[in-house]
C-alpha cells in the first residue's frame, strides 16, 4: 500500500518560512495530482495547494498566492510545500492528499482518496 508521510512542520515567527514535505512510500506510487490540505482548530480542512503529478500545473487558495509554492520531486515521489511570509492565520495542521483521477474539482477534500498524517505549523505573533 501506498502511505503519505508529512514532515517539516514547526514553530516559527510571523514573516518567516518553512517547508512541508510529503513523502509517497510503497509498491507502486501513481497520482493524478497531489494537494495540501490544511486544518486549524475547530475548523474544517480547508484546500491551500494542488499540483498536477504527470504536468506540474499548480493551483492555489487565494488566501496563500503569492507566499506559498507546490513543488515535486518525480525520482523522490514527494511533493513540498514552501510557505513563506507566514502569518498565524496560516496555523493549522497540514495534511498531505492525492487523487487517483480527476473528480471534477482540486480544491475539495472529497477529491482525494489517500491522506497523510499532518505535520503541526504553529505562527507566532
Amino acid at each position: 500500500q501506498v502511505q503519505l508521510v508529512e514532515s517539516g512542520g514547526g514553530l516559527v515567527q510571523a514573516g518567516g518560512s518553512l517547508r512541508l514535505s510529503c513523502a509517497a512510500s510503497g509498491r507502486t506510487f501513481s497520482s493524478y495530482a497531489m494537494g495540501w490540505f490544511r486544518q486549524a482548530p475547530g475548523k474544517e480542512r480547508e484546500f491551500v495547494a494542488a499540483i498536477r503529478w504527470s504536468i506540474g500545473s499548480t493551483y492555489y487558495a487565494d488566501s496563500v498566492k503569492g507566499r506559498f509554492t507546490i513543488s515535486r520531486d518525480n525520482a523522490k515521489n514527494t511533493v513540498y510545500l514552501q510557505m513563506n511570509s507566514l502569518k498565524p492565520e496560516d496555523t493549522a495542521v497540514y495534511y498531505c492528499g492525492s487523487s487517483s483521477y480527476y473528480r471534477g474539482s482540486y480544491y475539495a477534500t472529497k477529491s482525494y482518496d489517500l491522506w497523510g498524517q499532518g505535520t503541526q505549523v504553529t505562527v507566532s505573533s
